[in-house]
């Protein structure tokens, strides 16, 4: 630990001894700042100092081809200025320096998190690769602010996503950071989302009639994706959410009680969905592959295509129902069986819902069908079949004599 008068003159002459991998030439003039020099060639400033614990630390500089001698001992003197005020430098800069990038914490963190216990976890895996992580990714975490998420939102929707998709956007985002401080991972202390409110969900009641529907069957038939387009007609025809269609098997058939399991359904209970005629028919008319245990693989795949948007919004231009979403199809399922005169509890029974009130949401009736209805009270009250007696009178009733 040679002691030497650092000098700019002495930095430029400074070599290793040989046989030596590097040695530290200390200032005799300024306590703990030193010249490290390595057998490479390679000069670099460090400051040793002691912590608040009495341990030894040292803090690096930089190189000295980068930085002259007063500059590396300008820096040397605010690190010692840190540390007689409290602050541990190198402390700061480990914790620095372990503050993942969004991007690393999703991939590295949260995901195999809700992997392990979040059934709709390739939501939240979709949400992130489509929307957040374009934006976000690549920021450390503590970087991120809340202009930083209300810009993503604005943008959000000035490209045409509806408010479903920005609160969810906003819900991950908190969700994540909560974890993270949680978890106690550097740099979630604060919550950039704390500060931003969810927007009112618009409930959409688009059902179609029966010519849409017919127009839209007619367009399925024809679309060159028969994989996406029997699926598709399978969801108008049971009013199925469309994983439960999209990652049905074979072995989930029962053929004799024309019914299609669902293991686990949105609620964690297992369900049947009930197959009418055309269901079954679709089904027998699919060509099985023997190696293939699912009912719609992908031809490129042979897994079950994550997602039929494209196939679909490809279909419902073609049949000039660009206003029509996918989950529509349960909603007009629904709307269907309520206007032929099925009860509320019946159609909740075929949607799978746990409680009566979420199939008052799906439960459409035409303005055909309410008129119907108002019709029925107009002769009862207009122009009843005879006129009741007053109550306790009788027929053959005669007034007593007075």
């Amino acid at each position: 630990m040679p002691l030497v008068d650092l000098s700019a003159s002495f930095v430029r002459k400074a070599k290793c001894p040989s046989g030596r991998r590097k040695v530290d030439f200390f200032d005799q003039h300024h306590r703990g700042f030193l010249l490290e020099v390595r057998c490479s060639g390679g000069r670099t400033y460090y400051q040793r100092y002691t912590d608040e614990r009495g341990r030894e630390r040292q803090f690096k500089i930089g190189s000295a081809g980068v930085l002259s001698l007063q500059q590396a001992m300008k820096q040397a003197r605010r690190v010692l200025a840190q540390v007689t005020l409290g602050a541990d430098p190198q402390k700061n800069r480990e914790r620095l320096r372990a503050i993942p990038r969004l991007s690393s914490f999703v991939h590295d963190q949260y995901l195999p998190f809700v992997r392990s216990y979040k059934r709709s976890w390739r939501t939240d895996e979709t949400i992130l690769r489509l929307h957040i992580l374009t934006a976000l990714g690549t920021k450390h975490v503590d970087e991120i602010g809340g202009q930083n998420i209300a810009a993503l939102l604005q943008k959000l929707r000035a490209d045409g996503y509806g408010t479903g998709t920005t609160n969810r956007v906003l819900v991950l985002l908190r969700f994540m950071f909560n974890l993270g401080r949680k978890w106690d991972v550097p740099g979630f202390e604060d919550n950039p989302t704390s500060g931003l409110s969810t927007a009112p969900d618009v409930q959409r009641d688009r059902f179609l009639t029966a010519e849409e529907a017919h127009r839209l069957v007619v367009a399925l038939k024809a679309d060159e994706n028969q994989v996406a387009a029997q699926a598709i007609i399978l969801l108008l025809l049971t009013g199925a959410r469309r994983n439960e269609i999209t990652q049905a098997k074979w072995e989930y058939l029962n053929w004799n009680k024309r019914t299609l399991l669902v293991p686990v359904s949105k609620s964690g209970k297992p369900r049947l969905i009930v197959l009418n005629a055309p269901a079954i028919s679709l089904l027998r008319n699919l060509d099985r592959r023997p190696d293939n245990p699912f009912i719609f693989p992908s031809s490129v795949s042979g897994r079950p295509p994550p997602s039929l948007f494209f196939p679909w919004d490809r279909i419902r231009r073609r049949a000039f129902l660009e206003d029509v979403r996918l989950h529509d199809l349960r909603h007009s399922f629904a709307s269907f069986l309520v206007n032929q005169g099925v009860s509320l509890y019946v159609v909740q029974g075929l949607l799978g819902h746990l409680h009566a009130r979420t199939t008052q949401r799906y439960a459409h009736l035409s303005q055909g069908t309410l008129l119907d209805a108002a019709e029925l009270v107009g002769p009862i009250v207009i122009a009843p079949p005879s006129a009741p007696s007053p109550p306790g009178a009788h027929a053959d009733y005669e007034p007593l004599p007075t």
